[in-house]
């Protein structure tokens, strides 16, 4: 079982923010999204997914054994109370010292403890003119998490996929922008719900949205 950070070892430092990663070759990541298996989870087969979880050790990575992700329904009501398994990261995209640099990232501006496991879900969303792509099937919603980082990889003929984040699901979104390659979302899970909104594709062509979404706790489980 993973251990579970508590908010007075954590001392909650902000409660957003966006910031361009420039260390992070965000081009040289994409790449590793072309052989991604499709999320069975969803009906439609438009998104495609891999997960695993780490550890920091100073500088470098730990990769933890396989696990499953696991979240009560209170939190996703359309996956909720699910034990769910993906595929693991490729062992080549691990060893990319721009994939090391984004989890270091993440860890550093959260104020991680050291132990503290995370979550590295890759995601594609992929859209058609027959058919629009959801980032967020599960709608406004808050993951059950204590930190949420989304790293925007590549978009690709599309348009939509702006995130929102609101302090109430009722209220108007506080934070609306869509993350472009390189931009790194850190979020307070505690204070805010989140939400992506669908993407289409801009011809008759398909439309590709590819991010990374770090979270800890990893939510995942032996």
């Amino acid at each position: 079982m993973q251990r579970v950070s508590t908010a007075t070892e954590l001392e909650y430092a902000f409660l957003f923010t966006l910031r361009k990663v420039n260390s992070i070759d965000a081009e040289g990541l994409q790449p590793f999204f072309q052989e991604l298996p499709i999320d069975p989870y969803i009906k439609g087969n438009y998104r495609l997914r891999r997960l695993s979880r780490f550890t920091v050790d100073g500088d470098n990575l730990i990769k933890l054994p396989h696990g499953y992700l696991y979240q009560p329904k209170q939190y996703n009501p359309l996956m909720g109370d699910i034990k769910r398994e993906f595929a693991e990261l490729e062992d080549t995209l691990v060893e990319q010292d721009a994939f090391k640099h984004l989890v270091l990232a993440f860890s550093d501006s959260c104020k991680l403890h050291p132990e503290a496991e995370i979550g590295v879900h890759q995601i594609r969303t992929t859209c058609s003119p027959e058919s629009f792509g959801n980032p967020a099937p599960e709608g406004i919603h808050r993951d059950g998490t204590d930190f949420i980082g989304i790293f925007a990889v590549n978009r690709q003929n599309i348009v939509g996929g702006e995130t929102h984040l609101y302090v109430e699901k009722k209220e108007k979104p506080v934070f609306n922008k869509i993350l472009h390659p390189g931009d790194l979302l850190l979020i307070n899970d505690h204070e805010f719900f989140h939400y992506t909104t669908p993407v289409k594709p801009m011809d008759n062509s398909m439309g590709v949205r590819d991010v990374f979404v770090l979270t800890s706790p990893s939510l995942l489980f032996d």
